[in-house]
């Protein structure tokens, strides 16, 4: 995750004016930062609080995490669920399993939260369950890929967030000289602009947040 640049006077005042992080997650912001090569990729504090806000406000009964990292987000996003919801997140990577697996138990959402390891476009097809609201952030390459397989999966007036969509203003740049990720954050975004199942709204915090609801 590439954060858009703020003045530090102006970041400070907006953390200092959110509520800050628990414990919890705290703890795994800074585990995060020793033990990963790419700690910028972790939701963090004023993510993490949106995430969690706009799942209060929706009160899901099923998530869908598409890239779980650390599971700073699923943690988030799993407060709020309904009593007997439940989140499923998919992480590719092996190696990240056990710190994320280590802090569900201690955020005591072990019970509500099911750790998928894996290809997303493998899994996905095969899950029962329908979704309340997804939150795509894993391979940038594959963002449209992952949204044609899960819309089938969301309810109607659901709600799909995505992450990383303005990729570090590098969207707006020459296409001659995108790299593959930018190419597929911007197939992605042009995917949704023309979707006239959806309506879509993008939020320039951090790297650039869409939120989509599905009609």
């Amino acid at each position: 995750m590439i954060m858009l640049t703020l003045p530090h006077d102006l970041k400070h005042y907006i953390e200092t004016h959110s509520t800050a992080e628990d414990p919890v997650l705290e703890e795994l912001s800074r585990r995060t930062w020793w033990e990963t090569i790419y700690p910028q990729m972790m939701s963090g504090t004023l993510q993490g609080k949106l995430l969690e806000f706009i799942s209060r406000m929706i009160t899901p009964e099923r998530i869908l995490e598409i890239g779980t990292f650390t599971g700073y987000s699923a943690i988030c996003m799993a407060r709020g669920l309904k009593n007997h919801g439940k989140l499923i997140t998919i992480e590719n990577n092996d190696e990240l399993l056990s710190i994320s697996k280590e802090f569900f138990d201690k955020a005591g959402l072990t019970d509500k939260i099911e750790l998928i390891h894996g290809n997303a476009l493998e899994i996905i097809p095969t899950l029962k369950d329908f979704f309340d609201l997804v939150f795509i952030d894993a391979e940038k390459t594959e963002y449209a890929d992952y949204y044609k397989t899960v819309m089938k999966k969301v309810r109607s007036g659901g709600w799909i967030l995505a992450d990383n969509v303005l990729w570090d203003g590098k969207v707006i740049g020459s296409t001659e000289r995108m790299d593959a990720e930018t190419h597929g954050i911007r197939r992605f975004n042009e995917l949704v602009k023309n979707d006239p199942g959806v309506e879509q709204i993008i939020l320039p915090l951090r790297d650039g947040i869409m939120l989509i609801r599905k009609k």
